[in-house]
């Protein structure tokens, strides 16, 4: 039975604050060492949602300028941010995944990429208790398994590894095709500059 997936306006404007000052909040928190498994998938889950919210709203709220508040009283437009902030979050989940499990195959001679498997499907799962919609819960299943089947393990974590979770920022974003155009550069820099961090972040407290 697939999840059945209505929410009310008052519902996805308070999801939209809690969503958008909770990563934020999080992220300046101290930095907890990756000291397993379990902390790598916490640190990508955690990762993931913080650069896909920070960015998509970000990205809104720099193109709307003074009519930022306002669009939040439209339930389509609200929909439309939840819809997108759901796809950018599978891919940056997928990509940072497949960027994490790389580095330590390479870096730290772990050969088990068995474990991305392991890291995303648990994600995924886990995502379903936040309504996840269901038919991107299957196309996430799916484009994992695609990407998992014919990515380079030895390459992908030096190989512009987050390319596809900006590219998914700039299609998925809610703003007008012909504005998106020009600003293609602006939002492609800005998913890419965020992921820097994060991967030093991760090469700083990674201790296993």
């Amino acid at each position: 039975m697939g999840i059945k997936y209505k929410l009310k306006l008052r519902d996805l404007k308070l999801q939209y604050f809690k969503e958008y000052f909770s990563p934020i909040l999080k992220y300046f928190k101290g930095k907890k060492k990756i000291n397993n498994y379990l902390d790598l998938r916490e640190f990508i889950q955690k990762k993931s949602a913080w650069v896909s919210q920070v960015t998509l709203y970000g990205y809104l709220k720099t193109r709307m300028g003074a009519k930022y508040v306002l669009m939040f009283d439209d339930e389509v437009f609200l929909s439309s941010i939840n819809k997108a902030k759901w796809n950018i979050y599978m891919v940056a989940l997928q990509d940072l995944t497949f960027y994490t499990i790389s580095y330590l195959k390479i870096e730290r001679n772990l050969h088990d990429t068995e474990k991305a498997k392991e890291i995303f499907n648990k994600i995924l799962t886990d995502e379903l208790n936040n309504q996840i919609p269901k038919d991107i819960y299957e196309k996430a299943n799916n484009d994992f398994e695609e990407r998992y089947q014919k990515i380079n393990w030895d390459k992908y974590y030096k190989s512009l590894p987050f390319n596809l979770s900006a590219l998914a920022l700039y299609e998925w974003s809610p703003i007008a095709e012909e504005l998106k155009i020009l600003d293609r550069k602006i939002v492609l820099n800005s998913m890419i500059l965020k992921w820097e961090n994060i991967k030093k972040e991760f090469e700083s407290i990674l201790d296993f």
